[in-house]
């Protein structure tokens, strides 16, 4: 029984040293305990109990944040030994308005491995369930800053239902709403941006209505990079960055700037100035800038010498004087005193025409500059700006432009070029720009004269709006041209080129070349010749002797060439020079497009066609360059048979120069040819023809039709010929035959047997009075050479007596007779006849031998009419004498032969 009771005492011992939560009791704690707040945050003061001065180390408070019951935050403070029996002061912001729901604090400490219970406990009450009748919304017109998340909440009357809560101008994805209670709803917001002009409203809606706050969203102070300098050596000026601010009413910045003893607040601060006194004697000054707005606080600082820092003003009423052709005196005025006792130097703007050129001088107190290398005739503006010199800050701000007209002058020298085409020689130059020309440009002189003749000079004047004139030179003389320009103020220095011989130039087929973005781009090899640079010209390979150029340093051997006057499809011949003292060499010339154009369908019309056998060659003019819009690389011809459109064949050639193709083992039918231009951009120029082929025996009928009517045309012509002009080729082909001079005896009878034979003068005699000779008539039937008359009538030669009239023969058989021929070879031959010339005896068959030509035949001298009596519509008169040749009996079919040694011709009168 006894030990029951100690047992009970130890238990009830130890129960009495530990809380009610099983710890073990501290002597040391809290009390005092204040609860209060601002705003959102909760501030929270308390001291500790006398019995924590035995306490010899650490003592820790554990604090307990509860919202609305639930635990929110845990915090422990340390208090060191020093600091117990002081009062403690710990604060805590909530993310909550205070209003919108109940915040309890409690508090307990810790000595080592002891703590004592919650002993205190203070709670700020909210508004929910203090009867109120409208709907509420916190917090109420407070300041946010952007970037944060704010928690908003909305407390709804009893026996009212909850609709919707939101943030105005801020879209729902970056909302979140939550039931805290059954009266009290929150919203959670990001604030990624700021307000703009004024706050943003946080609306709550109910079904007995709503109600609203006002939140203003804005960054804190965010001012940077303070600089403070002077500009009249007594006032500061300090700038810096303004930060990033919305510039609301409720959160703009306050601006103070505290140096050299001083302080002022900066009314422009929010545009990133201030200005302030510098202290008197003072040089070097600690500068510092505070910015404060509700939502933070930042102070810039700067230090600085003045002296270092000065930033001059602009120099006023700048004028000009001594205004020249090509230099003016340019002067201004200091406002400030301080600036003519400090070096200076300064910075003079000229502009021109969109040109801008700057120059500096120095000096104390620097008030005049001169200008100098200016344009005659030519408008300028000019402005001035100035800094320290032996401490240079920065440059000072520019005066006002001041404008001012030069005078005239004469001519620049113009920039002069030849060109030989053709063998033509154009002497051209460039149009002088108005800052060139220093005055309108009234003509130019060109004067020329060859290098082995230089005092005999020519010249000739060319009006001001030409830039090339066309020279008569001989091209085997080499000759120095010179160029110049006159205006009101007189001529330009003259502008020389020399001509070259044109045998001094040799042939040189250009090469290709192809531009690029409207250029085109040209290198070459070194030369030793090019003394003073090269020049690179370039013209139309056709049309015109319009000519560019560019002249390039001699350490340069590349240019790219540019020209407003660039055509595309059109081709240019390049040529380059090396500069020399003398003429002008060239190195090397080419041929390009700055862009080739696709050549325009039609190029080969017209095409013609040619068969040969089974194939076919269609060709074309040569293609002229104006048609060429893009270098031609090669030809290319299809072919299809009509009927068989399916099928297409083609062959073609890299000649660029070739004017035909031709199509090989074709059948016979109908096919279409197609002849295109190979280039760079593909086909062009198609051009097509249709042509049926015929059989090989078609053509060789055409080739005999062809001849035939080509045979009769040129005998019909002939014939036209030897018609229209009978009488002429008679008289030189055929003239009168003189009549033979019979001297045998067994031809002279009494009366008819007589033959008288004249001669008749063949060169005096008219057409008129040349007789008929006698005929020679043959057997009816007897063929003469293969011949026989048209009424089977024997060819008749007939002699007559003094009329020499045709009368028909009587049949006679006279002896055998022998016509002499002419011995005396100094006489002249005799006329030619019908017949060359010998009777045999009558007797015998004759043998018949005209230019040895032989027929042997009866011959009968008959009455008859000659061909020529005929054709005069003679009648036969008189006894005609008629010579019968008897023909062989053994041989009735030979020809007859007449033998020169029996016919003597008559003589030729001298």
């Amino acid at each position: 029984m006894m030990m029951i009771m100690w047992l009970l005492l130890v238990a009830l011992f130890c129960k009495s040293t530990q809380d009610g939560n099983g710890h073990a009791a501290l002597p040391c704690g809290p009390r005092n305990l204040t609860l209060s707040s601002s705003d959102q945050m909760i501030l929270l003061t308390w001291e500790d109990d006398p019995s924590c001065f035995t306490v010899h180390d650490t003592l820790v408070y554990e604090l307990l944040v509860l919202i609305a019951d639930n635990q929110e935050h845990y915090e422990e403070v340390t208090v060191a030994p020093d600091q117990i029996g002081s009062t403690h002061l710990w604060n805590w912001t909530s993310h909550l308005a205070l209003e919108c729901a109940s915040h309890t604090v409690r508090l307990s400490s810790r000595y080592k491995n002891q703590t004592s219970p919650w002993k205190l406990e203070q709670t700020l009450p909210a508004v929910a369930g203090q009867n109120n009748l409208e709907v509420a919304v916190y917090p109420q017109d407070r300041v946010f800053q952007v970037g944060s998340t704010v928690t908003f909440c909305c407390i709804v009357p009893t026996g009212a239902t909850f609709s919707r809560l939101y943030l105005g101008r801020y879209n729902n994805a970056n909302m979140n709403t939550t039931k805290i209670s059954n009266q009290t709803y929150a919203l959670t917001v990001y604030l990624d941006q700021p307000s703009k002009n004024s706050c943003n409203n946080v609306k709550c809606e109910t079904n007995r209505g709503g109600s609203g706050a006002c939140a203003y969203i804005d960054y804190p102070p965010g001012d940077k990079g303070l600089q403070c300098e002077t500009r009249t050596l007594t006032m500061a000026e300090c700038q810096w960055t303004v930060g990033n601010n919305a510039r609301l009413a409720k959160t703009r910045n306050v601006y103070w700037l505290h140096g050299g003893y001083k302080k002022s607040e900066c009314k422009d601060g929010a545009k990133g100035r201030c200005s302030i006194e510098i202290p008197v004697n003072v040089t070097e000054v600690n500068w510092t800038l505070t910015v404060e707005n509700p939502l933070g606080k930042v102070e810039l600082t700067d230090k600085a010498d003045m002296t270092r820092r000065v930033h001059m003003l602009a120099p006023d009423n700048p004028t000009v004087s001594n205004v020249n052709a090509r230099n003016v005196s340019l002067h201004w005025e200091w406002s400030k005193a301080h600036y003519q006792s400090l070096g200076i130097t300064c910075q003079v703007n000229v502009s021109y025409g969109g040109t801008h050129t700057t120059s500096e001088n120095s000096g104390v107190g620097l008030n005049y500059i001169i200008l100098k290398d200016l344009i005659p005739n030519w408008k300028y503006y000019a402005a001035v700006r100035c800094a320290t010199t032996e401490h240079f800050w920065k440059w000072g701000d520019w005066s006002r432009s001041v404008s001012f007209h030069t005078k005239g002058d004469v001519p620049d020298a113009l920039d002069v070029w030849m060109l030989m085409k053709d063998n033509k020689v154009v002497v051209a130059w460039k149009m002088p720009l108005a800052h060139q020309s220093h005055g309108n440009i009234e003509n130019y002189t060109v004067t020329w004269a060859k290098t082995t003749e230089t005092e005999q000079q020519e010249n000739t004047t060319v009006p001001h709006s030409e830039h090339q004139v066309e020279l008569s030179l001989n091209t085997k003389d080499e000759y120095i041209v010179a160029v110049t320009a006159t205006n009101i103020n007189g001529s330009s220095y003259p502008s020389t080129i020399t001509i070259p011989r044109r045998n001094s130039d040799p042939t040189r087929v250009p090469s290709r070349i192809n531009g690029s973005n409207g250029s085109f781009y040209l290198s070459w090899s070194a030369s030793s010749n090019a003394s003073c640079g090269y020049i690179v010209d370039w013209y139309p390979t056709l049309g015109g002797y319009s000519v560019e150029w560019l002249k390039v340093p001699p350490n340069e051997t590349n240019c790219r060439i540019f020209s407003e006057n660039f055509k595309d499809g059109l081709r240019y011949t390049l040529s380059i020079y090396a500069c020399t003292q003398g003429a002008p060499v060239l190195l090397e010339r080419r041929e390009g497009y700055v862009k080739e154009k696709g050549i325009k369908k039609g190029l080969f019309e017209p095409l013609k066609w040619k068969q040969q056998d089974s194939d076919v060659e269609v060709s074309w003019a040569t293609v002229s360059l104006t048609n060429q819009t893009a270098f031609i690389q090669g030809y290319i011809l299809y072919w299809s048979d009509n009927n068989n459109n399916s099928r297409i064949f083609n062959v073609s050639t890299a000649d660029p120069g070739a004017t035909s193709l031709t199509a090989k083992n074709l059948k016979i039918g109908t096919y279409t040819f197609t002849v295109k231009a190979l280039t760079a951009l593909g086909e062009c120029g198609t051009t097509q023809l249709s042509a049926t082929l015929n059989s090989l025996t078609d053509n060789l009928i055409k080739v005999v039709i062809i001849s035939l009517a080509s045979a009769s045309g040129l005998l019909f012509l002939l014939t036209f010929i030897c018609c229209r002009y009978w009488t002429c080729i008679k008289r030189k082909v055929y003239p009168p035959i003189p009549k033979p001079v019979l001297i045998d005896k067994w031809l002279t009878s009494p009366d008819e047997h007589i033959f008288h034979a004249h001669y008749i003068d063949q060169y005096h005699q008219s057409e008129a009075d040349i007789t008929n000779v006698p005929e020679l008539h043959y057997i009816s039937g007897a063929p003469v050479n293969g011949l026989v008359s048209q009424d089977k009538v024997p060819f008749v030669h007939t002699q007559t007596s003094k009329g020499y009239y045709n009368h028909t023969l009587r049949k006679y058989t006279p002896p055998s007779l022998i016509l002499p021929t002419t011995a005396n070879p100094s006489q002249p031959p005799s006329p030619p006849s019908m017949f060359t010339s010998i009777f045999p005896n009558l007797s015998y068959n004759l043998i018949m031998q005209n230019g040895g030509q032989q027929f042997n035949s009866d011959v009968e001298l008959q009455g008859g009419t000659s061909s020529e009596g005929s054709s005069n519509g003679y009648q036969p008169q008189s006894h005609p004498e008629t010579f019968t040749l008897n023909q062989a009996k053994e041989n009735p079919d030979s020809p007859m032969s007449c033998v020169s040694a029996y016919i003597v011709l008559p003589k030729v009168p001298s």
